[in-house]
């Protein structure tokens, strides 16, 4: 008999991913397993997903990030897409979302669902108007579900569904006064499917239904924020909670039929509301694993979005966030390219680091210790063997070297290398500066 992870851990049972996970994250089996079976950590790993390195998300557990990919309409070659896949899986991401909305989708999906090692991640609703040929207001709920069978039939690790919306946020969002009304490209579909056929969110009228396809394939649901904050004016407001009390409700509906589930969260959100964010969530929807986009902490920073989405990324993860959607450079602007792609992952490598050192994970300062060491010994080989980007490390040193054969210094301080000096006193040995 099949069981998802959460109804093989309800049952004590331990699966060959929970003994994957466990090992990764130094943890006992049996207490990842008690985390499984309580809804705090989730192992994204469709049934049919062969090629998968499983990974966990959720309490005690390292902050995962997540690689957004995808062809468009004015970008579709899928070689591109794929080297991005390849690129961010030798950077070290855990997971990727494809988000194509056009072209053959299926054709890629289904090679990620044979190539790539990591996590698997879909928005159906993109697929549904692509597959059923059909504009948005002809699609039916049937055909919604049909396209979520078919990504779980393709192997997706987890899909992330706008269930959180009903005809009253209609009204809500024509009152409250945002000044960004809904910018999830998911959610907005919702919104405008709902509107167009006067009809209620098919992801929440037939949400059983969505559950039942899910168990079949351990397909874990990722409850997609439609109300998110598209800009700090928006963040916390009445559209946001309200929906965000929804899909705690919806986190229980799954665990009861024994799917995986994880919240996903804002958005754009002042700093100081970051960790009212993460705990409000925890509180609301019983320690679910949460999945943040950033959160971006400003909203003037075009080009550099990575940044102002890591420093929120870094709050979120101190504060209870598991699972970080990186942002690129080009995020508000365009598709990402591999360099793109390149910034927004290691970006949110540090962002998920540090905010894995400030929750006092067990281990996860010891490679920073190892470099302070590594500098206290002008060893630069090993600091660029335990740097986030080796490569770039090097580079940048090599590429200024000082004028002068100085292996223990570099050129910003030459002979005026502090710790230079203090190792050469401490040694009683003549420190020559001229």
């Amino acid at each position: 008999m099949f069981y998802t992870q959460l109804q093989a851990a309800r049952k004590g049972l331990v699966t060959p991913q929970m003994e994957v996970v466990a090992q990764k994250e130094n943890i006992s089996v049996e207490r990842l397993r008690q985390l499984i079976a309580t809804g705090e950590v989730v192992i994204p790993c469709n049934k049919h997903h062969q090629s998968i390195e499983p990974e966990g998300i959720g309490k005690a557990l390292r902050t995962k990030i997540n690689v957004n990919l995808g062809t468009s309409k004015d970008c579709m070659d899928y070689d591109v897409e794929m080297e991005k896949v390849n690129h961010a899986i030798a950077l070290g991401a855990e997971s990727i979302m494809d988000l194509s909305t056009h072209g053959d989708t299926r054709v890629f999906r289904r090679k990620l669902g044979k190539e790539c090692t990591t996590m698997i991640g879909t928005v159906p609703i993109y697929d549904s108007v692509i597959h059923h040929k059909k504009d948005l207001a002809f699609l039916t709920a049937q055909d919604f579900l049909d396209t979520i069978r078919l990504h779980a039939e393709d192997g997706v690790d987890f899909i992330t569904i706008h269930c959180g919306i009903t005809r009253k946020t209609i009204e809500q969002i024509k009152t409250v006064g945002r000044k960004l009304n809904i910018v999830s490209r998911g959610g907005s579909l919702v919104f405008a499917w709902m509107s167009m056929t006067k009809q209620e969110n098919p992801f929440y009228e037939y949400f059983d239904d969505i559950l039942d396809i899910c168990a079949e394939y351990d397909v874990t649901i990722s409850l997609g924020d439609a109300c998110r904050p598209g800009c700090l004016a928006d963040a916390t407001d009445v559209c946001q909670i309200e929906e965000l009390v929804r899909l705690g409700e919806l986190v229980r509906r799954a665990r009861a039929k024994g799917v995986q589930v994880m919240v996903e969260g804002p958005g754009h959100v002042p700093l100081n509301q970051v960790q009212a964010n993460m705990e409000i969530q925890q509180t609301i929807c019983d320690n679910a694993p949460f999945y943040v986009l950033g959160p971006l902490v400003t909203d003037i920073a075009p080009g550099y979005d990575h940044i102002t989405a890591a420093i929120g990324g870094a709050v979120a993860g101190m504060h209870g966030a598991a699972f970080l959607c990186y942002v690129t450079p080009a995020e508000h602007l365009a598709l990402p390219n591999v360099d793109d792609v390149k910034e927004g992952i290691m970006a949110f490598k540090i962002a998920a680091h540090a905010a894995d050192i400030a929750k006092g994970l067990e281990g996860a300062r010891q490679r920073d210790d190892a470099m302070a060491e590594a500098r206290q010994r002008l060893d630069w080989e090993a600091q660029y063997a335990l740097a986030i980007d080796p490569d770039k490390a090097r580079s940048i040193r090599e590429s200024r070297a000082p004028e002068e054969d100085h292996s223990d210094t570099c050129s910003m301080c030459g002979k005026f290398c502090a710790v230079r000096s203090i190792n050469k006193a401490l040694e009683e040995d003549y420190i020559d500066i001229i």
